[in-house]
């Protein structure tokens, strides 16, 4: 399934990190993203290919509408909420926000931990609404109120998976 390239994607709205898998997620201004590496002071810092992930913030109203019941964007588990969207899906597709070039790894799914977090059928609600898992290519600082836009350069290419 081919994502639409006519979606503004607005800014980031907000930026959350966790120092461990465990810990609660807590809101940032302002986040370094190391290419190849995350997003430094995350959970996920290191790892291959799960950099950063992403969720778009109308996406989050269409959950808590078909759940009853608001859905925080730090309460999803989720690093950078876009106020556009929904958030590109297709591998190979590559956004720019702030300084950071990213590309699409796959779609996010939600676990059943959000049923204990936000509420009883919220991983039913944020089912296709999840966001999508990003690898960092260029790194550089991501700040809340950076533009965020697709790139054209290289769209689709899926090098080095």
């Amino acid at each position: 399934m081919d994502d639409p390239v006519d979606v503004d994607l607005g800014t980031v709205a907000s930026i959350h990190v966790a120092k461990a898998t465990k810990l609660p997620m807590r809101p940032v201004e302002s986040v370094v993203a190391e290419a190849g590496a995350g997003l430094v002071g995350d959970r996920y810092h290191g790892s291959k290919h799960r950099h950063v992930t992403v969720q778009s913030a109308p996406s989050l109203a269409d959950a808590s509408r078909a759940l009853g019941a608001p859905v925080d964007a730090g309460a999803t588990r989720r690093n950078i909420t876009l106020s556009g969207g929904p958030v590109p899906g297709r591998p190979g597709t590559r956004i720019r926000m702030g300084e950071a070039l990213l590309e699409v790894v796959r779609p996010a799914a939600p676990c059943r931990l959000m049923d204990d977090l936000i509420g009883p059928g919220a991983m039913k609600a944020l089912h296709a609404r999840g966001g999508t898992v990003f690898r960092i290519l260029e790194g550089g600082v991501i700040r809340v109120g950076d533009p965020v836009v697709r790139d054209a350069g290289a769209e689709g290419s899926r090098e080095g998976l």
